[in-house]
């Protein structure tokens, strides 16, 4: 057996359920934003030196996979909800968590002073591609978990916030201004 099956040499590919689309399809984007995710996360978890915010790394890595199946399959085949409340509710709680640290929460960055840092940033800028691309899945009138976009939208606030706390473990400043800075816009 080989992972090189021929099958998608023409441009399409299956979802879950066997239905055959284009690669180009908002579908596959959206999946595939998740899969490039995982491994731009993957790449800052291996340069990670800070263990818990390594393995939650790897926790939520895992996790992904069900972010990818619930994208991949069509509302005809859905059987389960692969993203469930509680997998938000989990990452919630360690932005929650992350924010309530003394000196993680002042000023906008500059992505690129330390390089672990600089890898979060990377997956959290790939994330909210991810969740854009399964919101314009949903714009277009295909059926989409509203969780998976929720822990999409989570995810990538908790990605800055584990780039700070490397920043911090680090002694790095990356604030975007010189001083105590003007703060920044919850907007973001």
């Amino acid at each position: 057996m080989s992972i090189a099956t021929k099958k998608g040499d023409g441009g399409d590919t299956s979802l879950i359920g066997g239905q055959r689309v284009s690669k180009a399809h908002l579908r596959v984007e959206s999946y595939g934003a998740v899969d490039e995710l995982g491994s731009a996360m993957g790449f800052a978890r291996s340069i990670c030196r800070h263990e818990e915010v390594a393995a939650a790394t790897k926790g939520i890595q895992k996790e992904l996979f069900a972010v990818s199946a619930s994208l991949a399959t069509p509302e005809d085949e859905k059987k389960t909800n692969h993203v469930s409340q509680e997998m938000i509710d989990a990452l919630t709680k360690q932005v929650h968590d992350i924010e309530s640290m003394d000196g993680i929460m002042g000023d906008w960055v500059l992505p690129g002073e330390d390089t672990v840092s600089a890898a979060y940033d990377v997956a959290r800028t790939i994330c909210r591609r991810a969740e854009r691309a399964a919101v314009r899945l949903k714009d277009a009138g295909d059926s989409v978990d509203p969780l998976a976009v929720t822990y999409l939208n989570r995810l990538s606030d908790l990605l800055w916030l584990f780039g700070r706390v490397v920043e911090k473990e680090a002694g790095v400043d990356s604030r975007l201004r010189e001083g105590k800075g003007g703060g920044f816009s919850r907007a973001w």
